[in-house]
């Protein structure tokens, strides 16, 4: 199994980038773990949702039929520590070969991302930046593989 994120905008933060890369490599020790970064530096549209379709149609060229997608949205399924490590074990004694999880541009995702989505989870109420938000994401699932490993590293 393996789990993919998918962000849409480069990081500029030399620093978020070190923190992601840390939780990344930490992730992998349990299971395969990539991050695919899509370029939307050239979208250059004065409407927001033109802007979510082109967006759209580069995540889910980066989407196969059989990838098991959860969108990170602001109106999704909330958890706490505990019960999203159930959930990401949930899923991967579903056999899943690769989860996707996405975090989206400024405006979110088009129609065509939702419908094809299998999921929505959200990390938070609050407005975070997309910077932001990479780190939470890595920092959460890192927390969850040391939940379901029973390891030291998430305190009750």
């Amino acid at each position: 199994m393996k789990i993919t994120l998918i962000v849409v905008g480069k990081t500029t933060l030399a620093e978020v980038k070190s923190v992601c890369e840390e939780y990344h490599k930490r992730i992998n020790r349990y299971l395969k773990f990539e991050e695919t970064v899509i370029d939307n530096s050239s979208i250059r549209f004065n409407d927001a949702d033109k802007v979510k379709e082109r967006e759209g149609e580069l995540i889910l060229k980066r989407i196969s039929a059989t990838d098991f997608l959860i969108l990170l949205d602001e109106k999704g399924k909330e958890f706490n520590s505990e019960q999203y490590a159930a959930y990401v074990e949930n899923l991967m004694l579903q056999s899943h070969k690769n989860i996707c999880f996405v975090i989206g541009g400024a405006y979110g995702f088009s129609k065509e991302v939702y419908a094809r989505a299998n999921a929505k989870l959200c990390l938070s109420r609050m407005t975070f930046s997309h910077q932001i938000i990479r780190i939470l994401f890595a920092e959460q699932l890192y927390r969850a593989f040391t939940i379901i490993r029973k390891e030291p590293y998430h305190h009750q």
